[in-house]
């Protein structure tokens, strides 16, 4: 049974950091690109951070490029990401992904994790 568990989403103040974490299960996490989407309340979903499935090149939105950090962690099935220097337009609902890089039409979502940016 794949599943994708995120965790770490809170209420922070302006400024401040969060670690969010997804942990996986059920596939092989090394055959797959990892992402971390966002959705704000009326608006669309949108990529956040990825992750090639070696680990190696990585993409970020503009809005969060020099704030924020994906890593992984292939023996543990798990990928991060560091959310530094927060702002209240980061508030959103974060949601993990994994693409199979072999097959690109199979991909998974966790159920997301709630980040509230306010002070």
């Amino acid at each position: 049974q794949v599943q994708l568990v995120e965790s770490g989403g809170g209420l922070v103040q302006p400024g401040g950091s969060l670690r969010l974490s997804c942990a996986a299960s059920g596939f092989t996490f090394n055959r797959y690109i990892m992402s971390w989407y966002r959705q704000a309340p009326g608006k669309e979903r949108e990529l956040v951070a990825k992750m090639a499935h070696t680990g190696g090149s990585t993409n970020y939105a503009d809005s969060v490029k020099g704030r924020f950090t994906i890593s992984r962690d292939n023996d543990k099935n798990t990928v991060y990401l560091q959310m530094n220097s927060l702002k209240p337009e980061d508030t959103a609902v974060y949601y993990c992904n994994a693409l199979d890089v072999i097959n690109t039409k199979r991909d998974y979502w966790g159920q997301g994790t709630q980040v509230t940016v306010s002070s």
